[in-house]
């Protein structure tokens, strides 16, 4: 089974045909195909190719499925004996991303 492993958005993703991942806020609309070049390792099932840093002539290709708001996560700052307390929460956005290829040259 072919495979690659590849970055967007500062974060490094193992992508395999078939597979759903949620990555990075993307600037595409649901149902837009989506390709990504900047490929660190790719494999063919049999050959593994290693990038340094990158590898040419390997892409991604992805169907945009959703965007959506990840769990929230909550961060508490807190000083003993002083009184301070500040609580806030956030929630990372992302896109979910269908894998439909992987073009390993």
């Amino acid at each position: 089974m072919s495979y690659a492993i590849f970055t967007t958005g500062g974060a490094q993703f193992r992508a395999e045909p078939g597979v759903t991942i949620k990555v990075p806020l993307l600037d595409a609309k649901p149902g837009d195909e989506v390709s990504f070049d900047h490929i660190l390792v790719a494999s063919d099932g049999k050959n593994v190719q290693t990038g340094a840093p990158k590898l040419s002539g390997v892409t991604v290709t992805a169907e945009v499925v959703r965007h959506g708001k990840g769990k929230k996560v909550r961060i508490f700052r807190f000083a003993r004996r002083n009184g301070y307390r500040r609580h806030a929460g956030h929630r990372q956005d992302f896109t979910e991303i269908k894998i439909a290829d992987v073009k390993v040259g």
